[in-house]
């Protein structure tokens, strides 16, 4: 690792010899300095963009570059000429001043557009990248792209955020194919059809929502080239293990997105750990918190029961043995210039092995023990999706839209576990059904007047029934057993409307009002039995479960948001009239509690560059349906669960604070938000630990704190043309429990973490990015365990030529708490590309875990345990892959 990063500060230091600093000011003719205007350093041989920046408040713009020869300098901004000018740089130069004079010419935004050719354009809520000016010709996929573009970052799991806020969707010229399963689209689309990646702020789901709704949503589109357009286009991805057998890859995409109709099929099958979907649950309950489409959105069943294979902090793909095959065929028909129909069918079959070694050691008052478990699991998972959406404009302003969902999965998992001396067999299989439906309206009555109406009906079955090939509750039951199981299953019902008025005024105020009515239907059945081989020996009263549990909520929303030139005032009073009902096999509860919650914020616009944002919120929630359950619930092998058996509304009040300077196409930016959260009333438990068992039920108690800080800042560092992050932030919680019949104990959580990264934008043969990120965690009872640890990464890239690329990644491990010499662990990958014929063949090589670590430890805490797992990995395989687009 110290010589990875010893060669790239030996090519960084490159960059500071035989450099010429460019500077300037840009004016118009009516000698009034400008700011913001794109100024572009292009080659006069090729035309590729050596380097961009904007001009500041005062007209002055520079760049430092170390590369001798002649460029073209362009100045463009919106309703002005675009003017060039030529330079030339040699070692005899150090400074160069070219002061630019543009001409006003009033212009249509759109041909301004059309007519530049930036690498960046900046318009009102739109950014528009030149995905050519940011691709480094190692991007295989959407997503490799993306990771190019300043200010968008991409997690391991392909989570994409703009700044701290995860987006809403990613669009093809202006369609969406898996609004929040998007991940399905960045992880399989090929990247070389992209000519443009735009990126939306302040954008509305709703069309007749723009320019009226206060959103913060971010989204992005994908431009296409105009030779990927109206057309049959494609690739196909073929890989197979050159040093390891029974390795493979199989991927292919087929696109016609024509303007009319619009194709996509793909599919991807591999054994090598590749996650092509993301989180199936984006694309199946794909929904937006805050959405004003929102009805209904994140009500599902329960799943009761999952067998334990929660992975450590590490690329999925290290520890995912798997044997996927996935298909995905998605189509968008135009069928009239008032009519769109949106059709998307997915099936996904997945079989996965998890091996995991850990040991627990339990430290409640006087009991200390320690458990070891050597697990090993293989799941079995097969998913059918399909979707409908219909779009109707009734007229201009009016639009009616209808969607449609159906989903089932069927779901089965066995595991082998080692449990100190006992050798446990699980078998647990889960299914689940859901249709889903829903309606709305939208109504722009008046030019700033939207009205809104809406409604979802949702029908979900998730049943599960697991066994147990052992018998390790001798203390909790007097039965002569010698297995168990349990059979659960959850019927929910949700049926709603919702009326939404939007009334933006004259003063830039909005007023909003919604009203509506909500009613969900749980059926909860867990029959937990100990069987004496197939024999069921007792059913034991207090473990059984028989609910019906209705809530309906009928509620009126007021919102008011007044503005003040540079200030912005949030008002806000919801109110609910809540009806419960709860029948548990003869009894049967009701209440009908009525609660506000109220909320207020303030904004302050400072100027172009600073603003800050406040606001306090009082919320009162009601109890869920597992808040309710009157006896206990198998929920693993060694635990059982129960709720509170009544019902229960909490209250929680929050204050944010959010700070914010710079903005896009800045040299600088920074944001830090601070969010202090108080739970008057909340859940906690009553928890009775031994070796063979815990027994967990919920309990009510007062004041819970929680606070938290983020903080980032971005920097672009001329002087090495490479962009620095800075990462900060903590939190501090306290809350109350009782374990093992003890008096009521404060437990405190104190967590810091802090890190960096440094990417490089360089127009040559190499790149880098590195960083580096600390994580303290600390957890005080009348014990106090902690622990630190770090991650550090490196990627090299080089492009030898236009043809050959090559990328090495790296990543560095530690964990303080571990022994010496298992503490610490390296990764590296390995990418080579070779283009034989553009936009053809391509070969390449890709080696995954080339160091070839074996397993990997880790180490965390929690109020009563400490615990030590160590976990297997996908061994080094090397894949030699052939692309074919056509």
């Amino acid at each position: 690792m110290k010589i990875f990063v010893f060669f790239i500060m030996l090519i960084a230091s490159q960059f500071g010899f035989c450099q010429t600093k460019i500077v300037g000011t840009v004016n118009n003719n009516f000698k009034q300095t400008l700011t913001s205007v794109n100024v572009t350093l292009q080659s006069t041989i090729d035309d590729s963009v050596i380097a961009y920046c904007f001009s500041d408040e005062k007209g002055n713009y520079e760049f430092i570059i170390d590369k001798l020869g002649k460029y073209n300098l362009i100045f463009s901004a919106l309703n002005y000429e675009t003017k060039t000018i030529q330079v030339e740089l040699s070692k005899e130069q150090v400074n160069i001043v070219e002061n630019a004079v543009l001409i006003y010419k009033p212009e249509e935004l759109n041909e301004v557009i059309i007519q530049a050719d930036r690498p960046l354009i900046v318009k009102k809520d739109t950014i528009v990248f030149d995905a050519k000016s940011f691709a480094q010709g190692n991007e295989q996929v959407v997503e490799d792209l993306l990771k190019k573009i300043p200010g968008i970052t991409v997690s391991n799991e392909g989570v994409i955020k703009v700044g701290n806020q995860e987006i809403e969707k990613i669009m093809i010229d202006g369609d969406d194919f898996f609004e929040k399963g998007y991940k399905l689209l960045t992880k399989n689309m090929p990247a070389n059809p992209i000519d443009k990646i735009e990126l939306y702020q302040h954008y509305s789901n709703n069309k007749h929502l723009k320019g009226i709704e206060n959103s913060d949503k971010v989204a992005l589109n994908l431009r296409l080239k105009d030779d990927s357009k109206r057309q049959w286009f494609g690739n196909v991805q073929l890989g197979y293990g050159a040093v390891t057998e029974n390795r493979y890859e199989v991927r292919s995409n087929l696109m016609n997105f024509g303007k009319k109709i619009k194709y996509y099929f793909l599919t991807n099958l591999n054994n090598i750990g590749e996650d092509a979907t993301g989180d199936i649950n984006d694309l199946i309950y794909s929904y937006s918190a805050g959405d004003q489409l929102g009805l209904g959105d994140g009500q599902s069943a329960s799943s009761i029961q999952g067998l334990n294979s929660q992975t450590p902090n590490l690329q999925q793909k290290r520890v995912n043995f798997n044997n996927a095959e996935m298909l995905s065929l998605n189509s968008i028909f135009t069928l009239s210039s008032k009519v769109k129909m949106k059709t998307l069918g997915f099936f996904n079959s997945d079989a996965n092995d998890f091996f995991r070694t850990s040991s627990q050691s339990f430290s409640v008052g006087n009991i200390l023990f320690e458990n070891v478990e050597d697990f090993q699991v293989h799941k079995t998972k097969i998913t059918g999706f399909g979707k409908i959406d219909l779009t109707y404009d009734i007229s201009k302003n009016k639009t009616l839209e209808f969607t449609s969902k159906v989903n089932k999965s069927n779901e089965h998992s066995i595991s082998d576990l080692l449990f100190n001396r006992d050798f446990l067999n699980e078998n647990l299989k889960s299914n689940n059904q859901l249709i889903d439906q829903k309606l709305v309206f939208t109504n722009k009555f008046q030019e700033t007047k939207v009205f809104i109406l809406s409604a979802r009906y949702i029908n979900e079955i998730t049943s599960q029934n697991y066994s147990l090939n052992q018998y390790l509750y001798q203390d909790l039951f007097s039965k002569n057993a010698d297995n168990v199981g349990q059979f659960s299953e959850n019927k929910m019902q949700f049926a709603g409307f919702e009326g939404h008025l939007l009334d933006r005024k004259k003063n830039g105020g909005l007023l909003e009002i919604q009203f509506g009515n909500q009613i969900r239907k749980d059926g909860l059945i867990s029959l937990f039995q100990l069987k004496d081989g197939v024999a069921v020996v007792d059913v034991p009263l207090n473990y059984q479960n028989q609910i019906i549990y209705m809530t309906n909520d009928l509620y009126l929303n007021s919102k008011y948001r007044f503005k003040f030139k540079k200030f912005g005032l949030l008002t806000q009073l919801d109110f609910h009239q809540v009806f419960n009902k709860l029948e548990s096999f003869d009894s049967v509860q009701t209440q009908s509690p009525f609660f506000v919650n109220p909320k207020l914020g303030f904004e302050w616009d400072i100027n172009k560059k600073n603003k800050i944002q406040t606001s306090y919120s009082l919320n009162t929630s009601n109890a869920t349906l597992l808040d309710v359950t009157s006896n206990y619930i198998h929920t693993g092998f060694r635990s059982f669960e129960k709720g509170a058996g009544t019902f229960n509304q909490l209250a929680a009040s929050t204050a944010v604070l959010n700070y914010t300077y710079g903005s896009w196409g800045a040299k600088f930016f920074a944001n830090t938000f601070i969010l202090y959260s108080k739970n008057h009333d909340f859940f906690s438990s009553n928890t009775l630990v031994t070796p063979n068992y815990s027994q967990s039920e919920k309990i009510v108690i007062k004041d819970r704190e929680y606070l938290s800080l983020s903080s980032n800042l971005d920097r672009f560092l001329k002087p090495i043309s490479s962009n620095l992050k800075l990462t900060f932030g903590g939190s501090k919680s306290n809350y109350k429990n009782i374990v093992n019949n003890s008096d009521l104990r404060e437990v405190k959580n104190n967590n810091v973490n802090f890190g960096f990264e440094v990417r490089s934008g360089f127009n040559g043969f190499f790149n880098y990015q590195i960083g580096s990120k600390w994580n303290y965690n600390e957890i005080k009872t009348l014990r106090t365990n902690s622990f630190t640890d770090n991650i550090t990464f490196t990627d090299l890239s080089f492009t030898f030529t236009k043809k050959f690329t090559v990328q090495i990644q790296t990543e560095r491990y530690y964990f303080g708490n571990l022994d010496k010499g298992n503490n610490k662990y390296y990764f590296m990958d390995l990418y080579a590309r070779y283009v034989v014929k553009e936009n053809k063949l391509t070969f390449s090589l890709s080696g995954n875990n080339i160091l070839n670590t074996k397993t990997f430890r880790n180490y965390s805490i929690s109020d009563i345990s400490i615990s030590k797992s160590e976990y297997k990995l996908q061994p080094r395989y090397v894949l030699l892959k052939m692309e074919y687009r056509f």
